[in-house]
């Protein structure tokens, strides 16, 4: 799990350094790209995986490889790479130099594309979308 954190936690750093200033809005204030790209992919990532552990029969969540992967990949990973704290942070900061309702729909709308991504990653990591197996709880195939 310390692994998938430190690699987690890099990733989110090497972005948000690769988009420093990019982006700046007329008033001079920056949303924070970055972290805002990292949670709401991170939240595809984390759906992917969680897709795919419920669904399918390697990495089904009852094996050995599935709980290794949740740990080190949705546990430690995703959850190094995105980050609350810091997107809320930036909103806060957005706030002070716009309007606070401007920052308040933008918060609403990063909350809502970060729950579509993960509920498409867990609709594409479970095969539904590209007909791979799946595996039920009893774990039968369909």
């Amino acid at each position: 799990m310390a692994v998938g954190g430190t690699l987690g936690v890099a990733s989110r750093e090497a972005l948000g350094l690769a988009m420093a200033g990019m982006f700046p809005m007329a008033d001079g204030a920056s949303l924070p790209w970055a972290v805002i790209l990292a949670n709401v992919a991170g939240a595809l990532l984390l759906g992917l995986l969680y897709g795919a552990l419920a669904h399918r029969r390697l990495v089904h969540h009852t094996t050995r490889l599935g709980q290794t992967l949740r740990l080190l990949l949705g546990i430690g990973f995703c959850g190094g790479f995105t980050t609350y704290s810091t997107f809320a942070v930036g909103l806060v900061l957005l706030a002070g130099t716009t309007d606070p309702l401007h920052a308040t729909l933008w918060a609403l709308g990063i909350v809502i594309a970060g729950a579509l991504a993960s509920w498409a990653g867990m609709v594409l990591g479970g095969g539904r979308l590209t007909g791979g197996p799946q595996v039920h709880p009893a774990g039968d195939r369909t």
